[in-house]
């Protein structure tokens, strides 16, 4: 090696998983542009061919509930194969495949368009689906417990940044189409590209090093012994406050696209902006948050965030201001990156990696349940729910019906934290910390400086594992 090289960061001590993990990092890349360059415009398409605020949930929904159902699949396909990596591969490439019908079929069929773009979402999600209970296991027997948290950080930070990034691509392709008129074209060519990423990311999972052992072992998708191995472990109360978290937020979440580009009349390129703000604060945290996670435990951070995230629905009620809106957004990507990080990581410490395959699956099926029937209510709330509210003399004008959605997940939201959060406990030792002192180590220096200071860190001195 050049004396002038800085070695690599190491990963992991064996050279072979370390090498897996890189590729792992560069798989989160691809897919992360993917789904910022495609997922996260299937709302923006949908209400481009005239989608009701009722489908617009069905499409937040119903796929997602569907494809659910392939974890257990997945699960009853690690006994069967007794290999991992084949099905995490088999469900990047179904991802990408379903991402071409997706772009053509609604312009073949105008008028079967959104029941056509549903049933490609549904083919869309059943992929990392089918992935995700056998990623899982394989990410928590590849990764070192003590590294878990930073590893999945960093991780998520790279995908993040990507993620930022396609979205910023895609929304000025759109924004360029739609300007010429051309505005369908513009939604085929961000989901052609987006498919190209997913290919390169299956890519990279093929690298991936498998290693023999803790595969799912479910004898059928509906085994009673899956039954039996929640009521071992204390992940079954988690899931069901992640569930019901989950379905209060879905209340509201699917329709906030909505409320931009159908009644604030936000282009293309402003809800780019929006969700790119959310993206940006998260991939300047998350190092942060990782950092804190390994130190003071998960337990912390969920309660602290999500002790936040039920008033964040009713921020949008205060102001229609494109820039208020950007310093919601900004403040969210803060809260979610924190919760969605050491969710995570709790949903590894409370599973046994024997069985963590077949028990995240049943995790992510419950949420994905609960997330259509949050999203099926505030889809019926949208189209029952007045313009205006007349009380005696008092009159309230909204500009939205979706107001009284966004009001009723602040609710459901509210009712969630302060039922479940008193009640979780920690799965490791830990050091202490308070929530007024987790909060002032999140934000005691600005993102870009913490973000500079780690870059700097980093060319000084290689951490080693």
């Amino acid at each position: 090696m050049n004396a002038d090289q800085k070695p690599k960061q190491r990963f992991a001590k064996d050279p072979v998983i370390d090498r897996s993990l890189r590729h792992s990092l560069k798989d989160g890349v691809y897919f992360s542009a993917m789904v910022g360059g495609a997922e996260s415009y299937f709302s923006a398409f949908a209400i481009f061919l005239k989608a009701s605020t009722a489908q617009i949930g069905l499409l937040a929904s119903l796929p997602p509930l569907i494809a659910s159902l392939m974890q257990l699949v997945s699960a009853w396909l690690g006994r069967r194969t007794g290999r991992r990596k084949h099905i995490i591969v088999g469900g990047a490439l179904l991802q990408a495949t379903a991402l071409i019908p997706l772009a053509w079929l609604p312009l073949l069929l105008p008028e079967w368009a959104i029941p056509a773009l549903i049933i490609c979402a549904v083919l869309y999600y059943c992929g990392p689906n089918l992935a995700s209970p056998q990623w899982g296991s394989l990410m928590g027997d590849l990764v070192p417990p003590t590294r878990r948290g930073r590893f999945f950080a960093l991780r998520t930070r790279l995908s993040s940044l990507a993620s930022f990034s396609a979205l910023i691509v895609a929304g000025l392709l759109l924004q360029g189409f739609d300007s010429v008129a051309w505005t369908y074209w513009g939604f085929a060519t961000v989901f052609t590209l987006a498919m190209c990423a997913r290919l390169a990311s299956a890519w990279h999972l093929a690298q991936m090093y498998d290693p023999p052992g803790h595969v799912a072992a479910m004898a059928s998708p509906w085994h009673l012994r899956l039954w039996q191995d929640l009521r071992s472990t204390s992940l079954l109360r988690f899931s069901v406050f992640y569930a019901s978290m989950q379905l209060a937020v879905a209340i509201a979440s699917p329709f906030f696209a909505l409320y931009m580009l159908r009644d604030l009349q936000f282009s293309y390129l402003m809800f780019m902006l929006t969700t790119v703000a959310s993206v940006c604060l998260q991939f300047l945290t998350l190092s942060r948050w990782g950092r804190l996670s390994d130190l003071f435990g998960n337990r912390l951070i969920l309660i602290t965030t999500g002790a936040i995230i039920p008033f964040l629905p009713g921020l949008w009620l205060l102001s229609t201001s494109f820039y208020y809106i950007l310093a919601v957004q900004m403040l969210s990507g803060l809260v979610w990156a924190g919760f969605t990080l050491s969710a995570s990581n709790f949903v590894y410490d409370l599973t046994p990696p024997e069985r963590r395959a077949t028990l995240m699956a049943f995790h992510h099926v419950l949420a994905a349940s609960a997330v259509f029937v949050g999203a099926s209510l505030g889809a019926w709330l949208g189209t029952i729910l007045p313009d205006v509210i007349t009380i005696g003399q008092w009159q309230l004008d909204w500009l939205t019906p979706l107001y009284g959605v966004f009001a009723a997940s602040l609710l459901a939201r509210l009712s969630v934290a302060l039922w479940f959060l008193p009640r979780l406990k920690e799965v490791r030792r830990t050091r202490p910390m308070s929530m007024s002192g987790l909060i002032f180590r999140v934000t005691r220096l600005n993102p870009l400086s913490g973000l500079i200071f780690e870059i700097v860190a980093r060319r000084r001195k290689d951490d080693p594992d």
